[in-house]
Parts: structure tokens; sequence; C-alpha cells
């Protein structure tokens, strides 16, 4: 039996053209943006890794003396010492910066100690600005650990640092994962360790900054502040010394 092929001639319409030049443009669109992404992904990728790299070079580099080699500041804190009388403190933060440094961008900062959390197997240095600005904290926080607010290390008072959460393991990444009971050593520049124990931990919103209080009632204490992984929030670490 012979079969008869019959083909239907297609009639390309304005309208089927339209969309398919839509569907080809959306294609470009999509492969294009995918690119995007996946290169800002590596290079942020990249740009945490030399910060990383940067944080270890700083740590393997810090030499121990017998001074506070610290940034030349004026802060003064309030401490309780007892639980009636207040007494102000003056940090005398006029002393030797052998050890500043300045970052690509021209902000000067000096190594002041380096904090080791064996829970979550982090050990950075923790770096301190000259002026304290926005803008230069933005810049140090990229490098490593940053002090806050509060006396020096292992001083008595709130030593507060800063770090970012960079959802991997790089600085401060884990410390929201913390519990109480955990230790937090704290190291100075004249090499005196000190340990302390986590007691309390919380979320508080970015422009609350209560945690940074220096009521510790003569003690000293330790305060870690990161981002919440959708960085909505701020959260808190609280440490005091063990003794």
């Amino acid at each position: 039996m012979n079969q008869i092929l019959v083909t239907k001639k297609l009639y390309i319409t304005p309208e089927l053209k339209r969309k398919k030049k839509m569907y080809k443009f959306e294609f470009c669109l999509s492969v294009f943006l995918v690119l995007v992404l996946v290169s800002a992904y590596i290079y942020a990728e990249y740009d945490r890794n030399k910060s990383e790299q940067v944080s270890q070079d700083i740590l393997a580099n810090l030499e121990f003396t017998q001074e506070d080699n610290t940034v030349a500041k004026n802060n003064v804190l309030v401490v309780v010492l007892d639980d009636e009388a207040q007494e102000e403190v003056k940090e005398d933060n006029h002393q030797s910066n052998q050890n500043m440094q300045t970052t690509a961008n021209g902000f000067q900062y000096a190594t002041i100690g380096t904090v080791n959390i064996p829970k979550i197997n982090v050990t950075y240095p923790i770096i301190d600005g000259v002026t304290d600005s926005v803008e230069e904290t933005e810049e140090l926080l990229k490098i490593s650990p940053t002090k806050f607010w509060g006396p020096n290390p292992n001083k008595v008072g709130n030593f507060c640092i800063v770090g970012h959460n960079y959802r991997n393991t790089r600085f401060f990444s884990k410390v929201p994962t913390l519990q109480a009971g955990d230790i937090i050593q704290v190291t100075d520049l004249s090499g005196k360790t000190i340990q302390y124990k986590v007691y309390n931990k919380y979320q508080v919103d970015p422009t609350d900054v209560s945690c940074t209080t220096q009521l510790t009632n003569g003690k000293r204490e330790v305060t870690l502040i990161t981002c919440t992984d959708d960085s909505k929030y701020r959260v808190v670490v609280k440490a005091r010394e063990v003794k």
C-alpha cells in the first residue's frame, strides 16, 4: 500500500517571532546572571582567603614582650570595683607603637593580643585601629577580629571583640555555636594567657551596644560579637575569667 506523506507548511507569524526573540533574550540574560553570580562568589571567596592569609601572617609574626604595645588612644572606662563603689579608670595607651601597621587604604592598626577558642578550633590575632571610625573598623574587620570597646586584653573590665561571620570556618563564623561552659583564651602582648568561660549567649539588634557595658564588678570579662547567618542580628557571647 502506498503511503502518501503530507506535510503542512508552517507559517511563522509575527507573534511567534516575537516570542522566539523573547525566549532567546531571557535565556541569554539567565546565562549572564549565572556567570555574574559565579564570578562574584569566586571573587568573594578569593578575597576571604586573602584576608585569612593576612591574619595568619600577623599571627605568625607576632612577638610577645613585657610591654603592652597598643594604639595611642584616650579611652575612659567606668569599672565597678565592688558592689557599692565605682571608679573611673583611664587606660594609658600612650605607649610604644612598634607593631603599628598600615592597610592598603591607609588605616593604621596594631596587634594587641590573640584570641583562641578550642571548641571551634580558631586562633586569631586581635587588632586595634587608631580612630575607631566606621570606615576604619570595616577595613580592619576584613583582616582579623578587631577590638570594639573596653580595656586592653586581660585588663579589668569588659574586653569586646568583633569579628566577621563568613558562614564558613573563618574568623568568627562558628562563634554562634558556642555554649555556656566553653573556653575562650586571650593572650596579651606580655605573653600572659587568661581563660574565660562562656556564661551567656544571645542575639541583639545591630544598634544595641548594651553588651559593651563596663559594669563587671571589678572582674575580667570578654565579649565576642558577630553577625547571624542572615546578617539581620548580632550574636553576643559573654565570658568571664576562670579562677
